[in-house]
């Protein structure tokens, strides 16, 4: 039987937190980052609510800290 993975959503002021990022901080780390997850938002409008799927973000990070480890390599 395949493992079925559940898509929990986080909010993105939860994600902030939990990178322990300012507004500013956060913004910038999704300008200069690529492979940084994508938001789903929650309506049309700006304003609308963004979350993120928690996976995509604990995948994100251990790319990233892989990437950590083959610096100087």
């Amino acid at each position: 039987m395949a493992k079925k993975i559940q898509k929990i959503l986080i909010r993105q002021k939860t994600l902030m937190e939990m990178l322990d990022l300012s507004s500013s901080g956060f913004y910038e780390l999704k300008r200069r980052d690529p492979k940084f997850p994508k938001p789903i938002k929650d309506g049309n409008s700006q304003q609308a609510p963004a979350f993120y799927v928690y996976e995509e973000v604990r995948c994100w990070l251990i790319d990233r800290m892989n990437a950590r480890g083959n610096e100087g390599s």
